[in-house]
């Protein structure tokens, strides 16, 4: 009969289920075996491996899943995991605007260059697409849909530079902009998409500092815009 030992056992079982992803012996997609099994492997109790599957579950690693193919499994995990993460940041008051600011700013420098430096024809044409699906939904006054297209400009973007954890990072930080723009009911800039096609421009001409400078630009009146609309009473958002 096996015991648990006085520290916090299920923390243990977190921790090599993790080393067993970051080593790459665990993937995404892959199903961990029962309970049972698990005990029997870690040499420890059901309900500290019922714990830790808790603990891992909550915090996006695992999920588990019902009906004939279920069981528990190794998340697909991408920038929700992340973005969840910074969110209850955001709202407990923990991440500011200017947090937000400086972050993205640092992340869509590197962005831009990595685009500049990798990005194909392919990938501009489908930052052109973005820009043409914003606009079309800006005609057709669907303004909730154009807000979510704009933003996903920088998730187009972020896949230019053939870079997974830029994708990650740009991902989650683009979840945080959409919330805040939920939360204080505002409008994008009415500029951003003339700025997104001259940051394109720039882009496809492999011009580095020219469409980074643009992109500082834009992301500094961002934060202002943001700013105003925090401190603004709700009746007065649009």
């Amino acid at each position: 009969m096996t015991t648990d030992r006085p520290t916090r056992v299920f923390e243990d079982i977190c921790k090599k289920i993790k080393e067993q992803l970051a080593s790459g012996a665990l993937k995404p997609g892959d199903k961990l075996p029962s309970e049972r099994d698990l005990a029997e492997g870690f040499q420890t109790s059901r309900s500290a491996v019922r714990e830790a599957l808790r603990s891992l579950e909550r915090s996006g690693v695992i999920e588990l899943r019902k009906g004939p193919k279920g069981g528990t499994y190794i998340s697909q995990v991408g920038s929700s995991v992340v973005s969840s993460s910074l969110n209850d940041l955001l709202s407990f008051g923990s991440i500011s605007i200017q947090d937000l600011t400086e972050s993205r700013a640092i992340v869509q420098d590197a962005v831009i260059r990595l685009a500049c430096m990798r990005g194909t024809e392919a990938d501009f044409d489908a930052l052109q697409h973005s820009i043409e699906l914003t606009e079309a939904l800006t005609k057709e006054g669907k303004l909730i849909e154009r807000r979510a297209q704009l933003l996903d400009y920088y998730r187009v973007l972020a896949r230019a530079t053939h870079n997974e954890v830029m994708v990650l990072l740009v991902g989650a930080l683009t979840d945080l902009v959409s919330s805040l723009l939920q939360r204080y009911n505002a409008v994008p800039l009415p500029t951003t998409v003339k700025t997104h096609c001259r940051i394109l421009q720039h882009i496809r001409a492999r011009e580095v500092e020219l469409a980074s400078l643009l992109m500082s630009e834009h992301l500094k009146k961002l934060h202002s815009y943001l700013a105003k609309a925090e401190k603004s009473p709700p009746k007065q958002r649009s």
